[in-house]
Order: structure tokens, then C-alpha cells, then sequence
């Protein structure tokens, strides 16, 4: 190749790498689906989520009491959305442990609509009803994902664990151990992501199964902190890592052997951002579904969003040029 053949390429390449550098690297996430239009964690939604632009479907395991993986947000059935089978909403207080019911009472339950005069309906008052929809097995969402013209959607996987209640989920080891196995089966280990705001289950995945990468949950709120910066010793969600001992979250995280940080909106600022990049940490933010803030944080430099609102969150990225990948 001649010098100006070699200028026109490096001048060619450059450009490439320059125009390209974020859609390689951006990742678009329909948070439990498309929460935001459809009934969250079901099929409608997932289906929707892919429609709408998302790269990855971001979702929630839990375990039945017979093994069957089942995509449910909460440990037990949520009362705001759940309807027992003579359409009579759960009723509160009273909470139905997924892994204590056996798949065939699981699916009994309707969970395509919200119900009225909640919280819950008041901030997803957009969302369209799928009345009969049943919770969805991890198989079912496999399948779709690997139809042919779904072979460029990816997996975010979180393990619905809580070191507070043991009795609630099987424990760490078999959980992760029976999730890394439904995937490996599927052949789907390149395109899943395991999470978990339990970072036991991110421990026992990076053990047995190295080639599917672990997302570290945090968040450091009243209503939830699972890293226990002001705590005496170590938080009990963090599988024996203690903030004291490296003094951030990044370095938490990478002391733990993470490569993915996914962080509460809330939380993230300029700063931790660049002490995450600078440890090769990538960073996903969570659930942002206001479009102004969306656009902040690509800004910023995240490497993804986690929203219940894929639609919106891709017109926010079109219009700075980014193609999700």
C-alpha cells in the first residue's frame, strides 16, 4: 500500500472509530420490558421492548418451589398487579413467596393490569392493560430471543435474592447455579448478562460460569442501600466486600472482580463516573424515564440506560447520533 493509499485509510479509520465509537459500545435497556406502555416483566412487554429500539431486555428470576424459573420482580406476587383466578385483586399484607408455590399455582395469576388507585397506577397511568397475561417462564423469553430476527436482542438477568430474608429464595449457590444452567442449555451464554443487588449469586457466576458477565447493583438510598458505606463491618449484600476497605463503589466493585457497574440515577455523578471508567468498569443507570435526564447522563458518558421507556430513550439517543448496539 502506497502513502497516500495508507493516509486515505488512516484518515477512513479514524473517521469510522470517531463516528462509531458509541454505537459500539451503547447499550439500550427495556427495564422489566416496556414498562411504561405494557404490563411489566411479561411477554407483551418484552415483544413491545424489542419494537421500541431496545438492545437488552433487562428482567427479574425468582424460583419456584418446583425449580421453575419465572420472570416476577418481587419475591412474592405483588398486590398492585396481581389477580388471583376469579379476578380478585391480592389482597395486601399477606405475601405469596414465588419460591413457596409450586408452577402450576404460579399460574393461576393474572398480572396484565395494574390495579386501580394505586401508586402504582398513578405513575404508569400510560400503561395499556394485557388482562390475562400470566408470569412468564425464563424458557418463554429464551425462545423469543432466539427467533432469527431477534438474534441481536441480549439478556440482563437479575437474580431476586435478599440476604435479609434467606427463606424467601433458594439459596445463592443453587440460584446462580440453576439460572448459568438455563442459559448455558440455551446456548445464550454470549448474549446474557447476570445481575443482582446480592452480589453473592455475581460471586458463585463468576466461579462457575467466567464467560457470562455480572452486573453489580447498587443503590445507597433510604429506601434501599445494599453497600453500607456508614455500616461497621462489611453489607450483607455485598459477599463479604467491605466499602470501608476501598473507600468507593467503583473499587468495590472491582476489588470483587465486576466489570459492569449498573448504579441508581441517583447516585451517579461526574466523578464516580470517571473513577469507574479509569478502572475499566462500564456503567449503566437506572430507571431513568425522564427524557432530560436521559439525555444527561448519555452526556455524560454512560455506557447504557436502563428505562421503562425504550421509545423515548432512543429518540434521546438519534438525536445526539447514537445507534444502541
Amino acid at each position: 500500500m502506497g502513502w497516500v493509499a495508507r493516509a486515505c485509510f488512516v484518515a477512513w479509520a479514524m473517521a469510522f472509530l470517531a463516528s462509531s465509537a458509541w454505537a459500539q459500545v451503547f447499550d439500550l435497556q427495556g427495564h422489566r420490558g416496556a414498562r411504561w406502555h405494557r404490563p411489566e416483566n411479561t411477554l407483551a412487554g418484552f415483544e413491545l421492548a424489542i419494537a421500541q429500539g431496545a438492545t437488552t431486555l433487562e428482567t427479574d428470576i425468582a424460583i419456584t418451589r418446583d425449580g421453575v424459573l419465572v420472570l416476577h420482580h418481587d419475591r412474592a406476587l405483588n398486590p398492585d398487579i396481581t389477580r388471583d383466578d376469579q379476578g380478585r385483586w391480592l389482597e395486601a399484607g399477606l405475601p405469596r413467596y414465588i419460591h413457596q408455590m409450586d408452577w402450576a399455582q404460579v399460574q393461576r395469576f393474572d398480572v396484565g393490569r395494574i390495579r386501580p388507585g394505586s401508586r402504582y397506577a398513578t405513575q404508569f397511568a400510560q400503561q395499556q392493560a394485557v388482562d390475562g397475561a400470566r408470569i412468564p417462564t425464563l424458557a418463554q423469553l429464551l425462545d423469543l430471543v432466539r427467533r432469527d430476527e431477534h438474534r441481536h436482542v441480549r439478556l440482563a438477568l437479575e437474580t431476586k435474592i435478599s440476604p435479609l430474608e434467606p427463606d424467601s429464595t433458594p439459596a445463592p449457590e443453587p440460584f446462580a447455579r440453576a439460572l448459568v444452567q438455563a442459559v448455558r442449555d440455551a446456548g445464550l451464554q454470549q448474549r446474557v448478562q447476570i445481575m443482582s443487588f446480592d452480589w453473592r449469586t455475581l460471586q458463585v457466576v463468576q466461579r462457575i460460569a467466567p464467560e457470562i458477565p455480572t452486573v453489580y447493583l447498587s443503590a445507597q438510598q433510604r429506601w434501599l442501600d445494599n453497600i453500607g458505606a456508614g455500616a461497621a463491618g462489611a453489607s450483607p449484600w455485598t459477599a463479604g466486600f467491605d466499602w470501608r476497605e476501598h473507600g468507593s463503589v467503583p473499587r468495590l466493585i472491582k476489588a470483587a472482580g465486576g466489570r459492569i457497574w449498573s448504579v441508581f440515577q441517583g447516585d451517579l455523578d461526574d466523578e464516580r463516573l470517571q473513577q469507574a471508567h479509569d478502572l475499566g468498569l462500564k456503567v449503566l443507570v437506572w430507571t431513568v424515564n425522564d427524557p432530560a435526564a436521559m439525555d444527561r447522563f448519555v452526556a455524560m458518558g454512560v455506557d447504557g440506560l436502563i428505562t421503562d421507556r425504550p421509545d423515548a430513550a432512543l429518540d434521546v439517543l438519534r438525536r445526539r447520533g447514537i445507534t444502541p448496539r
